[in-house]
C-alpha cells in the first residue's frame, strides 16, 4: 500500500470504531481513534503476519496491554482479513461474542494475551520475547501500552528486566496521548521525563508523531535494526483523533457516542471536518 492508501485505511478504521461503539452502547472512544494510524502501519506495513496462516511460528507477535482500546484492534483485524466486517461492526461487547470489551486469548488467532487489569501486558510481552530467545525462534515481539500504565509498578519491573536482558527483539509502542479516565496524566501522576527514564533502564527510545504513518513505519524499521537493547517507540497521539468534539477531551476516554454524536463523528471523519465532500453526504 502507498502512504495515501494507508491513510485512507486508517480513516476507514476510525469510522468502523464509531459504528462499533454506537452499536455496543458502551466502550472507549478516545484511545481507539488516536491509535488507528499506529495499528494501520503495523498490520499493513510492519508486522510479519498472514491471516491465512495465523499459526506460523515465525510470525511477529503483538501484545495489547491497554485492552480497552480493542475496538481499533478488532477493526484493523477485520480490514486485514481475520474476521468479517459484519461481525466486527455488530458484535462488540455482546454476549457470547468473540469481540469482548477486553480481548481474550484464543478468541481470534492474532490475540496473544488476555487483558483487563492494566500494567501487565509489557510483562507478558517481555516473557514471550525472552522465551523466544531461549528457544532460538526468530520473530519480533511488539507490545502496545498506554501512558497511564506507566503508573503501574509491574510495568517498571518489566522495563528493568528487558533492559538487563538486552531483549533486542522487543519493541514497545506507547500511546502517549496525555489523558486517562480521570484527567490529564501529568495532573494525576506526573510521568515525565519518560524518555530519560526508559534510557536509564538501557532502552533505546524513538519519538514519533503517532499520526505520521510513514514516520511510524520508519521508527519500527529502525527499532528492528537496534542490537542489544529493547526499543520504546514513544508515539505522540491525539486522543479522539479526527472527531472535533472528542479530541483532547479526557471525558471521551471511556465513553461511547450516542446515535446523534456518532452521526456527527462519522461526518467529521468522512469529510475530514468539512474539507472534502464525503461519498455518503
Amino acid at each position: 500500500m502507498t502512504i495515501k492508501q494507508l491513510e485512507r485505511t486508517a480513516n476507514a478504521i476510525r469510522q468502523d470504531v464509531i459504528r462499533m461503539l454506537v452499536a455496543a452502547g458502551s466502550g472507549h472512544s478516545a484511545g481507539p481513534l488516536g491509535m488507528a494510524d499506529v495499528f494501520t502501519a503495523l498490520y499493513f506495513a510492519v508486522l510479519n503476519h498472514d491471516p491465512k496462516h495465523p499459526d506460523d511460528p515465525h510470525r511477529d507477535r503483538l501484545f495489547l496491554s491497554n485492552g480497552h482500546i480493542c475496538p481499533v484492534w478488532y477493526a484493523t483485524l477485520a480490514h486485514a482479513g481475520y474476521l468479517s466486517k459484519r461481525e466486527m461492526r455488530t458484535t462488540l461487547r455482546t454476549l457470547g461474542s468473540r469481540l469482548q470489551g477486553h480481548p481474550h486469548k484464543h478468541a481470534l488467532p492474532p490475540i496473544e494475551n488476555p487483558s483487563g487489569p492494566l500494567g501487565q501486558g509489557l510483562s507478558q510481552a517481555v516473557g514471550y520475547a525472552y522465551a523466544a530467545r531461549m528457544d532460538g525462534v526468530k520473530f519480533q515481539t511488539y507490545c502496545i501500552l498506554s501512558d497511564g500504565e506507566q503508573e503501574e509498578g509491574q510495568t517498571w519491573e518489566a522495563i528493568m528486566f528487558a533492559g538487563k536482558q538486552k531483549l533486542a527483539a522487543l519493541t514497545a509502542i506507547m500511546d502517549r496521548n496525555n489523558i486517562q479516565i480521570d484527567g490529564a496524566t501529568e495532573d494525576i501522576m506526573p510521568l515525565e521525563p519518560l524518555r530519560a527514564k526508559y534510557e536509564a533502564f538501557n532502552w533505546h527510545v524513538i519519538e514519533v508523531d503517532g499520526h505520521n504513518i510513514e514516520g511510524i513505519i520508519d521508527a519500527c524499521n529502525l527499532a528492528k535494526a537496534v542490537v542489544e537493547k529493547p526499543v520504546l517507540i514513544l508515539a505522540h497521539t491525539i486522543p479522539g483523533k479526527g472527531v472535533d468534539f472528542m479530541e483532547y477531551d479526557f471525558v471521551w476516554h471511556g465513553k461511547p457516542p450516542n446515535s446523534d454524536e456518532a452521526r456527527r463523528a462519522l461526518h467529521d471523519l468522512r469529510t475530514l471536518r468539512g474539507k472534502i465532500v464525503g461519498e455518503h453526504e
